[in-house]
């Protein structure tokens, strides 16, 4: 089967990829997760971000987002450890949507996307939980890789 799981043995228990072979190369991934918000929020609104009591939330929400991206390995189990050598979040807001878009860098023998993902991810529970004194009527959605590229296989969503 050419699409095999590649974290399950062929006896069917869960392993970590064996990387040791693979080349090292420049790996970019990207992601988006975007927040659908509510108009007391989006009127909360002062010059691009939300001061709450816990302070500016998009200012915390980067740097929780940076924060998860390094600790990916420990979250999710068969993910590498990673010595990211960048990771950028940049938060932007269209209508009742705040967009979240990160992108990590490695040169390495394996993939960031999961670390793209984990900043989006952690990035948009941030805004969320910062947000909730002014209401819980909050959607995180659309959390998804958006590109890939300097390993075998690329990827990017059209």
């Amino acid at each position: 089967m050419p699409n095999e799981l590649s974290h399950i043995d062929k006896k069917g228990n869960p392993t970590m990829v064996d990387v040791s072979d693979k080349k090292v190369t420049k790996r970019i991934a990207k992601a988006r997760a975007e927040v659908i918000v509510n108009n007391t929020i989006l009127a909360a609104l002062k010059d691009g971000d939300i001061h709450t009591k816990k302070g500016p939330v998009f200012h915390t929400a980067i740097i929780a987002g940076v924060m998860g991206a390094k600790k990916t390995a420990e979250l999710i189990p068969f993910c590498h450890p990673l010595a990211l050598e960048d990771c950028k979040v940049e938060i932007s807001i269209n209508g009742n949507n705040i967009i979240i878009d990160t992108t990590a860098i490695i040169t390495g023998k394996t993939g960031v996307e999961m670390e793209a993902i984990t900043a989006a991810s952690v990035t948009a529970l941030t805004i969320y939980d910062m947000c909730k004194a002014l209401s819980h009527d909050m959607v995180i959605t659309e959390t998804k890789l958006m590109s890939k590229t300097g390993g075998k296989s690329e990827f990017k969503r059209q």
